[in-house]
């Protein structure tokens, strides 16, 4: 299968990796906007740390030199362009790139499609797969939730910080053979993949446990885990993820578990080294989800009837925080 993630950050780059030392025979792409990036991606591979530990070859064919051994595995191959016209017609498309690009994204990936070619999203918040459906139509419009967790070391390393289940699936809950052999190659490639009827659900429950952690945490400068060790930072987080049940209660969506807080809770503890997205945007000074995450939840509410006050506060300091980004105070 021919397969192109658009977005080399470090969930892209993880699938990519993934997928590329896949016992199967996978075409692997990664589509960035960024020329000199993929060049560089082309040249060097990418290396995956933590609790996985391998390196993709790079496509043009260099390897490492005899004194600098890479650890771990061996991946596959990898090509990396700025261009979709180098690709060509493809299988799937999987969308990676942050939420506020999504609708660049997928105007920019016309060149790929034909009218089998599937294109999925495992990106955070919500939305995406609404965007990506009136460009593809429904039934080519797959929507995922990963529960892998990953942080871009520095550009081609990425560390694999925490795993779980990856959930694919239609708007329209059809489980065709298309959406099976997706599931398939992603398994084959160790992606923990099932499939459900009801992925709208399974996507707010992601936005519920994303609500919780990925503001605080870029607020804080917390990983994961710090978060629940901290009683002050348990009530903010147990005040939003309130809140957004209150929401999906409004909206009829059931989730996926009973208690949500404990389920936000065992996330930040399974995942508790990993620094969570929003973070990793903050400390590098770039524009966050927060619009398609706590701001969705501010949103929504807004809409239902159903008040909001925490999101609203934790979605307008990361707002303030961007706005800033270059006028804070250093010490």
């Amino acid at each position: 299968m021919k397969i192109v993630i658009v977005g080399p950050g470090a969930i892209g780059c993880l699938f990519a990796a993934l997928l590329s030392r896949s016992k199967s025979d996978h075409e692997v792409w990664i589509l960035d906007k960024e020329p000199q990036r993929a060049n560089r991606l082309n040249s060097s591979g990418i290396k995956v740390e933590g609790i996985s530990n391998f390196s993709t070859s790079a496509s043009g064919g260099s390897q490492p030199k005899a004194d600098q051994p890479r650890a771990g595995a061996s991946g596959g191959k990898i090509k990396a362009t700025s261009s979709a016209g180098d690709i060509g017609k493809v299988d799937l498309v999987i969308i990676a790139v942050k939420s506020y690009d999504t609708e660049s994204a997928v105007k920019s990936i016309s060149p790929l499609l034909t009218d089998e070619t599937k294109v999925l999203t495992i990106q955070n918040g919500v939305g995406n797969l609404e965007i990506i459906k009136e460009v593809v139509g429904e039934d080519r419009a797959l929507g995922g939730v990963t529960s892998h967790g990953a942080t871009k070391v520095k550009e081609g390393c990425i560390m694999h910080a925490g795993s779980g289940d990856t959930i694919i699936g239609r708007l329209n809950g059809k489980i065709f053979g298309d959406l099976r052999s997706v599931a398939n190659i992603f398994n084959q490639a160790k992606i923990k993949t099932k499939m459900s009827k009801d992925i709208k659900a399974v996507m707010w429950s992601k936005l519920v446990i994303n609500v919780g952690i990925n503001a605080l945490a870029a607020i804080t400068r917390l990983q994961n885990g710090q978060l629940i060790k901290s009683n002050e930072a348990k009530e903010i987080l147990r005040q939003s993820v309130s809140e957004a049940v209150k929401v999906t209660k409004r909206k009829r969506i059931k989730l996926l578990y009973d208690d949500p807080l404990q389920k936000v809770e065992s996330v930040c503890a399974a995942t508790s080294s990993n620094i969570c997205s929003m973070l990793q945007d903050i400390v590098r000074n770039r524009p966050t989800e927060i619009d398609s995450i706590n701001g969705a939840i501010s949103r929504h509410g807004r809409s239902l009837g159903v008040k909001t006050p925490v999101n609203d506060i934790l979605s307008a300091i990361i707002k303030t925080i961007e706005s800033t980004y270059h006028k804070q105070v250093r010490c």
